[in-house]
C-alpha cells in the first residue's frame, strides 16, 4: 500500500475529464451566485431598513432600484434602456457637489 493519492483525472478519457471540469465549474459558479444573492439581500435590508433622511439618500435608493430594473429588463426596447440611463445620469449630475453659481442664488 502507498501513501500517495491516485490522480484519477489522468486515468479518465478526454470526454470524462471535460465533463468533470464542467461539473466543477458549474458548482463553483453556483456557489459564487449563492454568495452574491446573500450579499445582495444584506445590502437591500440595510438600504431599505429606514426612511431616507435627505434627498441624496432617497436618490441612492432610487438609483439602486433603477439599476436593478435595468439589469432585469429582458425586452429589446431601446427606449426603456435609454430612459433608465438618462435618469441615472440625472441622479449623478444632481447628486454632485453644488457649484458656486447654485450657492449664490
Amino acid at each position: 500500500m502507498t501513501d500517495r493519492p491516485i490522480e484519477l483525472d489522468g486515468r479518465r478519457g478526454m470526454a470524462a475529464q471535460k465533463a468533470t471540469k464542467n461539473r466543477r465549474r458549474r458548482a463553483a459558479v453556483k456557489a459564487q451566485h449563492t454568495g452574491l444573492v446573500a450579499r445582495q439581500h444584506d445590502l437591500e435590508a440595510n438600504l431599505f431598513a429606514a426612511e431616507a433622511a435627505t434627498w441624496p439618500e432617497a436618490a441612492d435608493k432610487a438609483r439602486y432600484l433603477l439599476e436593478r430594473f435595468a439589469a432585469a429588463l429582458t425586452c429589446d426596447d431601446p427606449r426603456l434602456h435609454s430612459m433608465v440611463a438618462a435618469v441615472l445620469s440625472d441622479f449623478a449630475r444632481l447628486s454632485g457637489p453644488i457649484g458656486p453659481e447654485v450657492r449664490d442664488s
